[in-house]
């Protein structure tokens, strides 16, 4: 009969050496024997917790690659399986492979283990002192500084790798999750909210194609260059006012879209643009044989309608804002959205409130009007008269 084990594992220290050593059993029995490569005591008892943990796990062998990884091996593996199609897209895959470029710059050789929040924080306001190199005819030149923007893209894919790491039992957790952007960026990421009257002025001065853009993404929610740019007129059922998404984002992206009148007549009036071509939006200049870009446009647009530039993607969120602001259930917003988290309605608390503070001025104004009605009525007895009640 075999004799019971009555310790897990043990930390001790060994002759010739100045760190503490832990020894264990892995799952077969076999008992193994490292170096912590600490002299504290309680730091080397909770690597041996650590590996201990992972043995139960049966994921040790995965900690104990991920613990002699380096950064930029790992880097590779993520560009190759992580960052192109179909699991990204090739324009996202684009900004990692500039973002990358940095980042193995000053990670490369670093143990995946081994970085930590006061590296990446270090590594940021470094970035934050340097600036853009132009290329030129004669070599390349340092322009501007570099915008926070950039470096915050930088952040955003080194905390991406991360994660992808930490799924993979490759490192405990992600450093970047202790880590406070250096700078303040004024409305980074903040959705910009488009109301009724702006977005008739934007259509105002809009060239025919870009007005339906507006009006289409305002009543459907499309993704703009993902479905809307790329989209036949064969997807259209004007009979049935349905929109049909073949190829989206993501696989709760591909379904049919209900149609409003207004997106509806959008629709028709860019088919009797289009001609007899089979795109609704097409160009001659595109390889795909559709339009790929509105940025030219939408920025002139923008600036002939004197409207601080926003995001044509900002359009769609307008679109979520006022489904949820008008009572729309989340859940179904979510549907319409076509989205897979309803953690999205977090980007959208902020565009609410200010439809919110509108809806509150609107009520204000119409009190101050209701005031001076009274007062009119009261300094006049003679003229009776009833002050209807507005809601």
């Amino acid at each position: 009969m075999a004799r019971p084990i009555e310790k897990d594992g043990v930390v001790f220290r060994r002759d010739g050496s100045k760190f503490l050593w832990m020894r264990y059993r892995d799952k077969d029995g076999i008992f193994r024997r490292e170096s912590t490569f600490t002299e504290d005591r309680q730091e080397a008892v909770r690597k041996l917790r650590v590996r201990l943990d992972a043995r139960d796990q049966n994921v040790l062998e995965t900690v104990r690659r991920g613990e002699n990884l380096p950064f930029g091996e790992w880097v590779e593996t993520f560009m190759e399986n992580y960052s192109k199609p179909p699991y990204r897209t090739q324009k996202t895959h684009i900004a990692n492979l500039r973002a990358v470029k940095h980042l193995k710059a000053a990670f490369a050789t670093r143990k995946l283990l081994d970085i930590s929040p006061d590296d990446v924080e270090s590594y940021l306001r470094r970035r934050m002192r340097q600036r853009a190199l132009v290329k030129t005819s004669l070599g390349y030149r340092e322009g501007r500084p570099l915008k926070p923007a950039t470096v915050h893209q930088e952040l955003r894919v080194l905390r991406r790798i991360l994660n992808v790491a930490v799924r993979k039992r490759l490192i405990p957790s992600n450093p970047c999750s202790g880590v406070e952007f250096p700078v303040a960026i004024r409305g980074l990421f903040r959705p910009h909210y488009v109301t009724w009257s702006e977005q008739q002025r934007i259509e105002r001065h809009s060239p025919a194609h870009l007005r339906n853009v507006v009006r289409i993404i305002t009543e459907t929610g499309l993704r703009v260059y993902k479905e809307l740019m790329p989209m036949t007129k064969e997807q259209v059922d004007l009979a049935n006012s349905v929109l049909w998404i073949p190829d989206s984002k993501t696989p709760s992206g591909v379904a049919e879209l209900p149609l409003t009148p207004m997106a509806l007549q959008a629709l028709q009036d860019q088919m009797a643009i289009a001609g007899s071509n089979h795109y609704l939006f097409p160009s001659e200049k595109s390889a795909t044989g559709s339009q790929r870009s509105l940025r030219t446009a939408w920025r002139l647009t923008l600036r002939r309608a004197k409207i601080p530039y926003f995001r044509i993607y900002d359009l769609r969120s307008t679109y979520a804002t006022r489904l949820s602001a008008g009572g729309v259930a989340d859940e179904w917003v979510t549907q319409l959205l076509r989205q897979s988290d309803s953690k999205v309605f977090k980007k959208y608390s902020q565009m609410k409130l200010r439809m919110q503070r509108e809806a509150l001025e609107k009520m204000n104004r119409q009190e101050n009007e209701m005031t001076s009605e009274v007062t009119t009525a009261v300094h006049e007895p003679k003229s009776l008269c009833t002050v209807p009640a507005q809601f």
